[in-house]
């Protein structure tokens, strides 16, 4: 007797598939729609969002995506639209970088501003104690770095002549103790002098050497008789190079002879 020929299966897909797919699909829309009409606490949302951003650095462009519905509430048709909120928040937190008051250079200045403030106080402070205010000049460097004393070229030295006069020992004793408050600190000490060419002292060549050795004299006197270290101490002549006022009256070269003493802060070494 012939076997008889078993049927081949049908083609395709089982037809419970059909069902399952449907089911699968009306499950999802069912849950996406629940979804989208749900509760959120937005109060615990920025909280979540803040911690993030506060740990992360992200999120800075998405504390309203619950409470305005960007995202969600308006409807999941906008969640085509993800690309361009990406880059929007992208665009948001890139900005919030380079406007953070955290960065590093912006915080340096910040501190240093602060600091040379407050040496300033302090330093004017202790010139009004000394009663030396009237004879020394105490500015802040526009950049925050030292604060300035200077002291009129008159008030320490005779014309051309490079030793301190005995009537100045006292101004620059009490400014040695004013100094000795920031001995940890590096001071500069600059010599300047007028345009006007030596002719009393055929000693120093010409203003250059006037300048640097008025300042040497400073440097000895308070490394010597103040007792300041004198690695934290330099001395150098600026002659006529760095004027503060006009060479072409005799009020105004009288402001140019001087002597700086800059006292840098602790930031700024």
């Amino acid at each position: 007797m012939a076997r008889k020929r078993q049927d081949d299966p049908p083609k395709g897909s089982p037809a419970w598939m059909n069902t399952f797919s449907d089911l699968m699909n009306l499950l999802l829309c069912f849950f996406v729609l629940l979804f989208s009409m749900s509760s959120v606490d937005e109060d615990k949302y920025d909280q979540l969002l803040a911690s993030l951003n506060s740990s992360f650095s992200i999120f800075s462009g998405g504390g309203s995506a619950i409470g305005e519905g960007q995202l969600i509430s308006s409807g999941v048709s906008q969640l085509n639209k993800l690309d361009s909120y990406v880059s929007e928040m992208g665009y948001e937190a890139e900005e919030e970088v380079d406007s953070d008051e955290t960065d590093p250079m912006k915080y340096l200045e910040e501190q240093r501003k602060e600091l040379s403030e407050e040496m300033y106080d302090e330093i004017t402070e202790l010139t009004e104690k000394y009663k030396i205010d009237q004879k020394v000049d105490v500015k802040i460097d526009g950049h925050n770095q030292y604060i300035k004393l200077s002291i009129g070229g008159s008030v320490l030295f005779d014309s051309g002549i490079a030793e301190i006069k005995q009537e100045a020992l006292p101004i620059l004793n009490k400014i040695g103790d004013i100094l000795n408050e920031y001995s940890d600190c590096l001071i500069k000490i600059e010599g300047h002098t007028d345009n006007a060419p030596i002719t009393t002292n055929i000693k120093f060549a010409d203003n250059m050497d006037l300048s640097a050795a008025r300042a040497i004299s400073v440097w000895n006197y308070l490394t010597d008789k103040k007792g300041l270290d004198p690695s934290t101490l330099e001395a150098s002549g600026r002659s006529e190079f760095d004027p503060i006022a006009s060479n072409d009256t005799p009020e105004g070269r009288a402001k140019n002879r001087r002597v700086e003493i800059k006292i840098y802060n602790e930031l700024s070494k």
